[in-house]
């Protein structure tokens, strides 16, 4: 990481110069509004703004809270510990811990030296993230995506991607656009919107927040890569775990049973294919799973709208 930028997210802040002389404890109304333990968007972030960030207040504690937003730290140098949902996460240096809103976060002071970023991200800023990079909207980026939303469960993404050239690459930019204050928000979203696209694809890097969760973005990585010849039998075997028992976690976390999960990935490929090759649309089925073409035909309308044909000449 550049020197300025590490320089510029250590120097000590006026509030830190407050703990240092001897306070105690935040300073609540900096961040909440009433007795609420909630900290709150209309403190951080300016009216309209969908994306911000601030350097992590260190040399204190930081009693239990929750957001009403979706925050995401990244530990420039150092490490910091939080506790969300009660587990403890050490975050270590170029660690990423993203936290959607209903998830209950205590964090324990730091020292000097380490040095995190917080980002606040309001939920309006995801919609049509995807759709805006023109990526495919996989069942794997859709979940993750939805953990963070505001009717989601009280979840946190840890993804240990400190080896990952690509993800620090694009933080270290979006550091630098954010801190050189221009007014520069599609160059913003669009850095923003290429990171989450990278970290979906680095889902082998992410902890997550209970057993059924981890289990669950198991299952949806297989689906990423055997969405042609896989099966729920299959993979319940790899992961020695009961299919039936399986099937519903993977019903409750996603809304979704797994054939659902896989026809969607199906479909999304045969998408993809139709927008950006030449292949004739029988050779396109079968080559995300279908041998029956007029049953593609079908299913591909219910879910479009329109003919695989009309799909591409439209797109």
């Amino acid at each position: 990481m550049e020197a300025w930028i590490l320089d510029r997210l250590s120097a000590v802040t006026a509030e830190e110069q407050l703990l240092l002389n001897g306070r105690q404890t935040i300073e609540r109304e900096r961040y909440m509004v009433g007795d609420r333990d909630v900290i709150m968007g209309q403190k951080l972030l300016q009216e309209g703004q969908l994306l911000s960030m601030r350097p992590h207040t260190r040399f204190v504690h930081f009693p239990e809270h929750s957001h009403d937003f979706v925050e995401m730290i990244y530990m420039c140098r150092g490490t910091t510990t939080h506790l969300v949902n009660g587990v403890p996460i050490c975050l270590r240096e170029r660690e990423l811990l993203l936290l959607g809103q209903n998830a209950r976060q205590e964090i324990l002071p730091a020292g000097a030296e380490d040095i995190a970023v917080n980002f606040f991200i309001r939920p309006a800023f995801f919609s049509g993230m995807l759709e805006l990079l023109g990526s495919e909207e996989t069942p794997l980026r859709q979940f993750l995506i939805r953990c963070l939303g505001k009717e989601g469960p009280s979840e946190y993404l840890h993804f240990q991607v400190a080896q990952v050239e690509n993800v620090q690459n694009l933080l270290e930019n979006l550091l630098r656009i954010l801190l050189e204050g221009t007014d520069r928000h599609t160059v913003q979203r669009l850095t923003m919107g290429l990171l989450f696209a990278e970290l979906m694809e680095h889902a082998d890097k992410l902890s997550v927040s209970s057993e059924e969760q981890a289990l669950v973005v198991q299952v949806l990585r297989y689906i990423e890569h055997h969405y042609v010849d896989g099966s729920l039998t299959q993979i319940s075997r790899q992961l020695h775990y009961d299919p039936a028992r399986l099937s519903r976690a993977v019903m409750r976390r996603t809304g979704r049973t797994y054939t659902e999960l896989v026809q969607e990935r199906r479909l999304s490929q045969a998408a993809w294919l139709l927008r950006n090759t030449e292949q004739r649309v029988s050779d396109i089925a079968r080559c995300v799973g279908y041998e029956n073409i007029s049953y593609f035909h079908r299913i591909f309308a219910e879910h479009f709208g329109c003919s695989p044909r009309a799909y591409r000449i439209c797109k």
